[in-house]
């Protein structure tokens, strides 16, 4: 059987109210932990279909529901782990490349500002869902 809560408000444990507009809008909309090295593979995710490498250091991630419109934020995060050909010691870095309401692309590399691929990639998106 299928039901739905309706709720304007949840009530903390405290006794403080929350609007549930306040939470269905803060929480992510999708996100994806994703393998960018040799085997690329996501290893977990929510409103994601797919994840393309594009190249080095160039990875898209694709939505399973489309987002509102092309200006939600995104967090991002990359980490060269043990198993990563370029090395230990440097800073690494991930930029946006471009995103619209169904994917975000961007692009990872390391201090030397070179292009890398990065063992761990994972990206969080904050917005509206369409």
């Amino acid at each position: 059987m299928a039901g739905k809560i309706i709720a304007d408000t949840i009530e903390t444990g405290a006794g403080a109210d929350i609007s549930t507009s306040y939470v269905v809008n803060g929480s992510a909309k999708a996100w994806m932990q994703y393998k960018g090295t040799s085997t690329n593979a996501v290893n977990d995710s929510q409103n994601t279909s797919s994840a393309v490498d594009n190249g080095t250091g160039d990875y898209t991630q694709n939505f399973s529901s489309a987002l509102g419109n092309g200006f939600y934020s995104s967090t991002n995060m990359v980490a060269q782990g043990n198993n990563d050909s370029a090395g230990s010691g440097n800073v690494d870095w991930m930029i946006y490349y471009s995103q619209t309401t169904t994917a975000l692309r961007v692009t990872s590399g390391n201090g030397s500002s070179s292009s890398a691929d990065m063992f761990y990639v994972a990206l969080t998106i904050h917005g509206e869902l369409a």
